[in-house]
This record gives C-alpha cells, sequence and structure tokens, in this order.
C-alpha cells in the first residue's frame, strides 16, 4: 500500500513566527486516522521567521529528531547543551525522564525544518542530545542513514527507538531504492522537488505512507531531496 497525503490536506497552523503543517495530530489538528504510522508520531513542516522560535518547553520519554532543509536552528537545554543545527543536518534528542530546551532560529533568514517524534522502546532512560553534520554529497543518488536505534546501523546520530531516518538528494531521472523488512511501515516526504513512488507523484511537502511493500523505488522527476521513516 502506498498512500499519498498531499501537502494541502494537511493539518495547518499559522502562528504569524511559525507556519506550520502537521501530518499527524498534533496541537488543536485532530484527526482520528492521522495519529501515528507505527511508532513514528509526528511530523511537523516548519516554518520559523527570522529571530524568533519555541522558547524553553519540557518533554519526556519521546525521540524527538530535527531535520533541516533550510537556514538553522539553534538549541538549548536543561542539561547544558548548545548547538547549531545547519541545513542538510540532523539533531537528535532523546528526552527519556525529562528535559526542558529551546529552539530559535538566530538567523536573518526564515528557517524550514522537519520535526520528527517516535516512541521509544523504552521509558525512563536518561535524557541526551546530539547533532552531527551530513552533507548532501554523501547521500547523492542514494538514501544514507543518517539516525537510527536498528542493531547494526553504524556512523549514525543514534536513537532509542527500532527505527531509522534516512535521506537521499535525487537529480532529476534518478532511482533510488529502500528495502523494507517485513512488518514495518515507512513515511517518507519529499523536502524539494517531485518524486514518483510507485504509481503515485508526490511533490514538495507531499507525505507517502508505506505498509507491506518489500521494496520501495523512489524516482526524481526533477531535482529533489527525499527525507524517510522506517518504523516498526
Amino acid at each position: 500500500m502506498i498512500d499519498l497525503r498531499p501537502r494541502a490536506e494537511l493539518g495547518h497552523s499559522n502562528h504569524g513566527w511559525l507556519d506550520t503543517r502537521y501530518h499527524f495530530s498534533f496541537a488543536d489538528y485532530h484527526d482520528p486516522l492521522r495519529m501515528h504510522w507505527g511508532r513514528l508520531r509526528v511530523w511537523n513542516d516548519d516554518c520559523i521567521a527570522p529571530h524568533s522560535g519555541f522558547p524553553a518547553h519540557p518533554h519526556r520519554d519521546m525521540e524527538i529528531i530535527t531535520y533541516v532543509r533550510k537556514g538553522a536552528i539553534s538549541h538549548e537545554d536543561s542539561l547544558g547543551n548548545r548547538g547549531r543545527t545547519v541545513a542538510g543536518d540532523v539533531q537528535v534528542m532523546s528526552a527519556g525522564t525529562g528535559i526542558a530546551h529551546s529552539e530559535f532560529n538566530q538567523e536573518d533568514e526564515t528557517c524550514e525544518l522537519f520535526q520528527i517524534w517516535i516512541y521509544p522502546d523504552r521509558s525512563g532512560l536518561p535524557p541526551s542530545w546530539g547533532t552531527r553534520p551530513f552533507p548532501r554529497g554523501e547521500r547523492s543518488g542514494a538514501f544514507v542513514t543518517l539516525a537510527s536505534g536498528i542493531e547494526g546501523d553504524a556512523d549514525v546520530l543514534p536513537i532509542r527507538a527500532d527505527a531509522r531516518l534516512v535521506a537521499a538528494t535525487l537529480s532529476a531521472g534518478q532511482v533510488a531504492e529502500y528495502a523494507i523488512a517485513a512488518g514495518r511501515k515507512v513515511y517518507l516526504v519529499a523536502a524539494s522537488g517531485r518524486i514518483e513512488v510507485g504509481d503515485v507523484i508526490a511533490a514538495r511537502g507531499d507525505g507517502v505512507a508505506v505498509r507491506d511493500e518489500a521494496l520501495l523505488s523512489v524516482k526524481a522527476l526533477e531535482d529533489s531531496e527525499v527525507v524517510l521513516v522506517d518504523a516498526r
């Protein structure tokens, strides 16, 4: 099953400083048919205005991945961590027993990012945070794992969930394949460009929910960037 979820049909909220689309129920947007996709709970498509952001607020028992598409986001948390994550890079926060953090766009341009939440396999673990650069060239033409809690995935940001985040940058006409293990679900979004997934065409910002497929083939109809979560 390959199900297209067009950007125009997603939940939407505009607070002035924050213009966001919700792929799953979140905040004031509620759709009982879109509560989660396996262990994937949240996929928000955020546009954060310059010199604004989320003030300090708490989380617990959730794996929170931030994938920056444009600009940069600056992080501070109650553990004393500070960092700046730029376009193409990823940060991971394991909320564990509890952590408070703020996320601000301190730049002069709008920051565009995906905020992705995944249920952890275990609760009650100590909180942690990390970030690392992933130059787009390293994933040109193929999917590359950026964050994972799946055994055997090396040289990635660790998460405490049986899930992985992968991404690919594809030139027009290129095809990237992704093998899906039995019983797992995949959710992918065209961060830019336009792609063909099976017989489904997805444009920038569209979501594609996949299950009961063994091999996923993604073809770029124009230069594209694709972000994918594979979860139990």
